[in-house]
């Protein structure tokens, strides 16, 4: 599964799912950037690691 998403650190553009699992709160998904170590976490919509 991948994502559009702009990546801070190196500027591309496509994130894949790294990894999931279930939360309290809902489905927690990692999402990691194609071409560099940068990720974050968002879970059901309501938590986004990725926006400030």
């Amino acid at each position: 599964m991948r994502l559009q998403h702009d990546c801070p650190e190196c500027g591309a553009e496509t994130f894949y799912r790294s990894a999931s699992t279930m939360v309290q709160l809902g489905e927690k998904v990692k999402w990691a950037c194609t071409d560099c170590d940068h990720g974050f976490v968002r879970i059901n919509g309501a938590v986004d690691t990725g926006t400030v």
